[in-house]
């Protein structure tokens, strides 16, 4: 009774995270004519684009081969040089699952199947080629949010005209599917198998509570897991998998998988828009029981990588018991068009390799968007225009510009022209228009625009100006007066040049008012340096023992702790660990920098070891759990224990405390569970909230984290966290071009295969296929 009672408990702590997960669900049902449904095979939610979309028209789909609600109908756009976007709203920062699918339906005439583009923002995300009309095409990407809301746009049709299925948004949790470069480029899926599966039917929601779509190895299509080598026997289990890992996938696709009976798995599929550099992911969970002298120790054999054949794969071994998964994976591999591997059992093995499921992604890069000043002023027109507003969706210039606007081919894009002539535009002009210093035209004539000319002083490039026959009023700026541009501007009664008397006026005024700034500025130079002087000759220096470090004293403290254990680790020969970093192991000098002290219990590490055998010691709630377990003592464990005080530094609690966690008694659950949940609000120390910003916030949780990871080869570097309180530092401060380091730079930091590997990740910046970022 009391089993089924702890049992019942369990799925109502995990319920609430699943409603809460699927109200965040966006599944839009494009074309068609219905109300909101219900999808009966995964109980989601659809809405229908109509009020989302005013363009296109909805189109039957003749014989579906998919008998699903949302694949009857489909909306197509029409044949023209336009695009036609779609705009979902997305948390910055945040990680979601983007999913477009395609259904045509109709084979009539192969020859006007579509081909068409699919972009997201700037970037180009796929080209959609039917090839059958009676197969779904589904087109998925992983990404972090550049912003507050995201397009999905169709432009481009060589043949036919474009035309979309469903749009679906799934939001991720915090870690899942993190990249090093992820500022960069987006991961567009290429493949996702359940090995082993009973059927041909795809895993997704609710069996995989983030809906991703997992496709059964029985579904055979060309070019589609071939090459199978014999001996290759199906086996599942009903027992429970523990799949608490970084990408949580469903238990489902776990309790399947292939199994070599004669001592080889071999496998060959194509790999769209191939070769490329690529995440990829191997599933595996012992899933049979092994009797006391069997082992299951296997290989993988891949000819085109050596370096990646040399490690042994031991499932129970690595994973710490049968079923329980064990999920490595290449943070950064280049693969071909066509992907062949194999898995081998080594010669001390009794059983034949195994593997569960897989998953790979292309790296895509991000193509940067028009440049913000000059969408703001152009959005402002937009608003103010009926007949703008409704042509004109996405980004201005990519990937082709509106109508009424041309766009240089720099990077970012820049704004040429603005061509509104009689388009019924009201309101004043933006005055963000200053900044725009690409502009050389600007064509607003004949519509209906108030108020004053502005400011075109720092429009250099500017040769065009027609405002005739508005409702313009004031002084006309000079600028456009000096006679290198073309300006026009009857039509205004209202709207006068200025009277020489009064630039006159202004001359003398504003060199009497400069001469009197200057002489101010003198006496209060003076007034500051004599000050100086005094605090100099009456400096004393502060206590011994220093201050406690607090993180509303100092917003800079972080990194200043992130650069001295930086230096400890790597600027210090032989290498130093800490060993027992904490808040009052952390003193702020006269000037508030952060000083750390304390290394009564710090060690050195030996040039020939990786790990330092040493009896655990250290502070209880910064202790490095894994350090604890197996008394090995790596630069890691001081990581662990920084992320412990980031926590602190931005939560304002005590590391260990069954006041303020209860069951969870220490801040790193706590904040840990939080934090997976999106929630940040809760973890913020109030003293704080109104002071930060919230995605400064973020970026300190999602390094805290990493940091605490339970192992110490998913944990970063200290080079790695400066940067993310580099990145931190600037959100807080309004910069929103973070570190460019912290993109770039290729990480150390190895993944659960590279670990058993022993191998670093390929270089990023090496060879022409590996992703770089412009």
């Amino acid at each position: 009774m009391g089993l089924i009672f702890h049992f019942l408990l369990l799925i109502l702590c995990f319920v609430p995270f699943c409603v809460c997960q699927v109200k965040e669900f966006i599944s839009i049902d494009c074309g068609s004519t219905r109300s909101n449904y219900t999808d009966p095979s995964t109980r989601l939610e659809w809405i229908s684009d109509i009020g989302i979309m005013s363009h296109g028209i909805s189109a039957q789909v003749e014989n579906p081969n998919v008998d699903l609600p949302q694949y009857q109908r489909r909306r197509d756009f029409p044949i023209d040089i336009k695009k036609y976007c779609y705009t979902l709203s997305t948390e910055e920062r945040r990680r979601y699952i983007v999913r477009a699918t395609f259904l045509y339906g109709s084979s009539v005439n192969e020859d006007t199947f579509p081909k068409f583009q699919l972009y997201l923002d700037a970037t180009k995300w796929s080209t959609v080629t039917v090839l059958d009309a009676s197969s779904l095409y589904v087109k998925e990407m992983i990404i972090r949010a550049p912003s507050n809301s995201i397009d999905v746009c169709l432009c481009c049709a060589t043949t036919g005209s474009p035309f979309i299925s469903t749009l679906e948004l799934r939001p991720l949790n915090l870690s899942m599917y993190a990249t090093d470069f992820e500022d960069d480029f987006y991961m567009k899926v290429a493949a996702r198998v359940n090995f082993g599966a009973p059927t041909k039917e795809a895993v997704r929601y609710p069996d995989d509570p983030y809906d991703r779509i997992w496709e059964s190895d029985l579904d055979k299509r060309q070019n589609f897991l071939v090459g199978i080598a014999p001996g290759t026997e199906r086996i599942n289990t009903t027992k429970n998998i523990n799949v608490n890992t970084r990408e949580y996938p469903p238990v489902k696709v776990m309790q399947s998988a292939v199994v070599g009976t004669k001592g080889s798995l071999t496998y060959r599929l194509n790999l769209e828009d191939f070769p490329a550099n690529a995440r990829a992911y191997a599933y595996f969970a012992e899933i049979e029981d092994l009797g006391a002298n069997e082992t299951r120790k296997f290989k993988m054999q891949q000819p085109y990588m050596p370096d990646y054949s040399n490690a042994v794969v031991n499932i129970a071994e690595n994973a710490n018991g049968s079923y329980t998964l064990y999920e490595p994976s290449y943070m950064n591999v280049t693969l071909d068009f066509v992907l062949s591997f194999s898995f081998v059992k080594t010669r001390d093995s009794s059983r034949g390799p195994l593997l569960n499921a897989i998953e790979i992604s292309k790296y895509v890069q991000r193509a940067p968007k028009t440049d913000e000043q000059d969408v703001e002023v152009v959005n402002a027109l937009r608003s103010v225009s009926a007949e703008s507003a409704e042509t004109n969706e996405g980004d201005p210039c990519v990937p082709v510009s509106w109508e009424w606007v041309n766009c240089s081919s720099i990077i970012p894009p820049r704004i040429t022209k603005i061509m509104l002539s009689g388009k019924n535009v009201h309101g004043e002009i933006p005055s963000g228009l200053k900044n725009m210093d690409a502009l050389t035209e600007l064509w607003l004539d004949g519509n209906s625009l108030t108020g004053p000319m502005p400011d075109m002083s720092n429009l250099i490039n500017l040769k065009i100006v027609y405002v005739e026959n508005n409702c313009l009023s004031g002084e006309i700026p000079s600028a456009l007066l000096a006679g290198n541009i073309t300006f026009n501007y009857k039509g205004n009664p209202d709207l006068s040049r200025k009277a020489k008397h009064k630039i006159h006026y202004k001359l003398i005024l504003g060199v009497s008012i400069g001469v009197l700034a200057i002489l101010f500025f003198l006496l209060v130079g003076s007034l500051l340096l004599l000050r100086n002087l005094r605090t100099k000759t009456s400096y004393q220096r502060s206590d011994d023992k220093g201050d406690s470090l607090r993180m509303t004293t100092k917003p800079l403290s972080p990194y200043s702790i992130a650069r001295g254990l930086e230096y400890l680790h790597t600027g210090c020969n032989p290498s130093i660990i800490h060993r027992d970093v904490k808040t009052s192991n952390i003193l702020l000098d006269i000037h508030m920098r952060a000083k750390v002290s304390d290394f009564g219990l710090s060690r050195q590490a030996e040039e020939d070891l990786t790990h330092i055998s040493s009896v655990a010691r250290g502070t209880v709630g910064y202790l490095d759990p894994e350090y604890y377990a197996n008394q090995q003592l790596t630069e890691k464990s001081d990581v662990y224990s920084f992320g412990v005080v980031l926590l602190e530094l931005i939560s304002g609690r005590k590391p260990v405390s069954t006041e303020d966690y209860g069951a969870e008694w220490n801040i790193v659950h706590w904040a840990r569970s939080l934090i997976r949940k999106g929630d940040v609000i809760s973890i913020i120390d109030p003293s704080l909230a109104e002071s930060v910003k919230i995605e400064s916030v973020w970026r300190i949780a999602e390094a805290a984290i990493q940091c605490v990871e339970q192992h110490g080869y998913s944990r970063p570097r200290m080079q790695e966290v400066i940067l993310a309180t580099q990145d931190a530092i600037k959100i807080q401060k309004g910069n929103e071009k973070l570190s460019s380091g912290s993109s770039r730079a290729p990480s150390a930091r190895k993944t659960l295969l590279t670990s058993f590997l022993d191998i670093e990740s390929p270089d990023l910046s090496n060879g022409c296929l590996h992703p770089s970022a412009r």
